[in-house]
C-alpha cells in the first residue's frame, strides 16, 4: 500500500524532472535566438593588429614577477600570444572530454525530452567551440600545446569512470574559470580583434552551458546516494589539482626563450596569479560549497590546487 510518507519522495522526484525540463527548454530558446557561427561571424582573413595583445597582460601567468619586470615589451607581447594558444589547447582538451561525458549522460535518457535536446545543442555548440579555438591557434601562428601524456591519460579514466554529478562538476571547473578570463578580454581593446571574436562568442554560448551543469549537479547533489556524492567531492578536488598544473603549457616559456623551470617557479609564488586564479574560481567554489560539494579531504585538495584560499 502506498501511504503519503512514500508518496513525498515521488512527489520531489517529479518536481525535479519537470524543473529539468523547464531549465532545458528556456535554454534551447536562448539557443535558438544567440548562437553563433565562427566560421561566418568573425572575419578571419583579416591581418592581425600591429602590437596587440593576444591576451589581457595582467592575466598572464607570468605578470608582475621579476621575471616579467626583466622581460621587453617584445618578448611580453610574444608570451601573451603563446599563452592564448596554451589556453585555447586546453580549451579543445577539455571541451573534447565533456563531449564525451554529456552523450554518457543522455545515453539511458528519453531522447524525445527537452533536456536531452538541449545536450545535443551543447554538444554542437563544444565542437564549433573546439573548431574555433584550433583556427584562432592557426590564425595566431603559435603552435598546439597538448596536455602532458599523465594528464592526457587521467582524463582517459576519468571519462569511463565519472558518475553523473562528477561529470557536471568537472564540467563546471573547465569551463568557469576560462569564462572569468574571457569575460575580460573581449571588451579590451588592446586585445588582437579576432581573439576578442573569439571570446565573445564563447562567453554568451557558454552562459548556457553553465547555466545546464549549474542545474543538473544541484539536482543530482539533492538525489545521488552518499557514496556518490562524496566520490564527486573527492574527484572533484583531483580534478582542480589536475587543472590548476595544466592551466599553462611549461613549454610556452621555451617557446619564448625563457628558462622554464624558473618561469614555473615564480609562477607558483607569485601572489597576483594566486589572487587571478582564486578569483576566477570563486563564483564556482562559492557554488560547490553552497550545494555541498566541498567538503573534507575534497576541500583540502581544492585548497591544495591553489584555486581556493586556506
Amino acid at each position: 500500500m502506498t501511504t503519503e510518507t512514500t508518496r513525498e519522495p515521488l512527489r520531489d522526484a517529479l518536481g525535479l524532472l519537470k524543473d529539468r525540463e523547464r531549465v532545458a527548454e528556456r535554454l534551447l530558446e536562448s539557443s535558438a535566438k544567440h548562437s553563433f557561427d565562427p566560421d561566418t561571424e568573425l572575419d578571419w582573413d583579416a591581418p592581425l593588429d600591429e602590437g596587440k595583445w593576444f591576451w589581457p597582460p595582467e592575466l598572464l601567468s607570468l605578470y608582475g614577477t621579476p621575471m616579467w619586470r626583466r622581460m621587453p615589451e617584445e618578448q611580453r607581447l610574444e608570451l601573451s600570444r603563446h599563452e592564448a594558444a596554451s589556453l585555447a589547447s586546453l580549451g579543445i582538451w577539455f571541451e573534447i572530454i565533456l563531449m564525451q561525458l554529456l552523450v554518457r549522460h543522455v545515453y539511458d535518457k528519453p531522447v524525445g525530452s527537452a533536456h536531452v535536446r538541449y545536450a545535443l545543442t551543447e554538444i554542437a555548440d563544444e565542437c564549433r567551440h573546439s573548431q574555433m579555438f584550433a583556427r584562432m591557434i592557426e590564425k595566431s601562428g603559435a603552435p598546439t600545446y597538448p596536455v602532458s601524456g599523465l594528464h592526457h591519460n587521467l582524463a582517459r579514466v576519468l571519462k569511463s569512470v565519472s558518475t553523473t554529478p562528477g561529470s557536471f562538476a568537472c564540467t563546471l571547473l573547465g569551463e568557469e574559470i576560462l569564462d572569468y578570463m574571457q569575460r575580460l578580454t573581449f571588451p579590451d581593446d588592446r586585445v588582437q580583434t579576432i581573439v576578442r571574436g573569439v571570446t565573445r562568442i564563447h562567453v554568451v554560448e557558454e552562459a548556457r552551458h553553465v547555466r545546464y551543469a549549474r542545474e543538473e549537479l544541484r539536482r543530482q547533489m539533492v538525489t545521488c546516494p552518499r557514496w556518490e556524492a562524496g566520490l564527486t567531492r573527492l574527484s572533484s578536488g583531483e580534478a582542480a589539482r589536475v587543472f590548476s598544473l595544466a592551466f599553462v603549457n611549461p613549454a610556452v616559456y621555451t617557446n619564448v626563450g625563457l628558462d622554464h623551470r624558473e618561469a614555473v617557479a615564480q609562477v607558483r609564488a607569485s601572489g597576483h596569479r594566486r589572487e587571478v586564479m582564486q578569483a576566477g574560481a570563486k563564483r564556482l567554489t562559492d557554488f560547490l560549497d553552497e550545494i555541498g560539494v566541498m567538503r573534507g579531504l575534497g576541500r583540502r585538495l581544492w585548497q591544495s590546487s591553489g584555486l581556493l584560499a586556506r
